[in-house]
């Protein structure tokens, strides 16, 4: 990904922390969307500061159409879009909020199709891109308590299926990978670390998504890759 131009979402978040590094490792020129200006800080803390010349943050409300469209023009050119940005809540379907439900579909499949569309703009303006979305595990084996996730993440996926099916026949590709529980300290706060040694740690994610997003991946399209971890 050398010199390649990265718009990767949620980068400073728990999956962020192990995806950013990586990307910045690749040679890539690197801009992270953001809403918390204190995340942005955490996060260089744990960068050298030889990556900052690399490495842009601009502020965005991945939620509003006006607000990505203003992101990707800000840019001026995305060669690659690593969308991270996602939510998690579980619940009964009879006492889950109508409220809860939209939430989910809004942080998950709304920013992910927001973030795709004008990012694929920009792609097939100059002929070449890598999409790179994160579904789950439970968007193909859903379970109880996980409806709204279940079926966002679902969206997810056959939203990734069906651009890569629009751009055959260019250098765009477009892929989802499938993670089960993913180890970030938000995770091991909410959940408990007893079994955190079984969960997909985010180096190990970032491996993978790093490949994807690298020309060397010019013959995957439409592939969602599981990555359980010990799961």
């Amino acid at each position: 990904m050398k010199g390649k131009q990265v718009l990767l979402t949620g980068g400073t978040g728990g999956l962020g922390s192990g995806v950013t590094p990586a990307v910045l490792a690749q040679g890539a020129e690197v801009t992270i969307s953001y809403r918390n200006p204190k995340e942005v800080e955490r996060l260089k803390d744990t960068l050298p500061p030889t990556d900052f010349e690399r490495l842009h943050f601009i502020p965005a409300n991945l939620e509003e159409e006006a607000s990505v469209d203003n992101l990707i023009y800000r840019i001026g050119k995305v060669d690659v879009l690593i969308h991270l940005v996602g939510g998690f809540s579980m619940g009964k379907t009879h006492e889950y909020s109508f409220y809860d439900w939209k939430r989910e579909f809004e942080i998950n499949l709304n920013t992910t199709f927001l973030t795709c569309k004008y990012s694929l703009k920009s792609m097939l303006q100059h002929g070449y891109g890598r999409i790179v979305t994160v579904g789950s595990k439970a968007a193909l084996e859903p379970s109880g308590q996980l409806a709204a996730y279940s079926a966002a993440k679902a969206g997810v996926v056959a939203l990734t299926k069906a651009i890569a099916d629009e751009t055959k026949g260019t250098n765009i590709t477009a892929n989802v990978v499938l993670p089960t529980v993913i180890d970030t300290p938000t995770n091991r706060e909410a959940m408990g670390e007893e079994n955190s040694d079984k969960w997909v740690k985010p180096e190990s994610l970032a491996q993978l998504i790093c490949f994807l997003a690298s020309e060397a991946a010019r013959d995957i399209r439409g592939a969602a890759i599981p990555i359980y971890g010990n799961i």
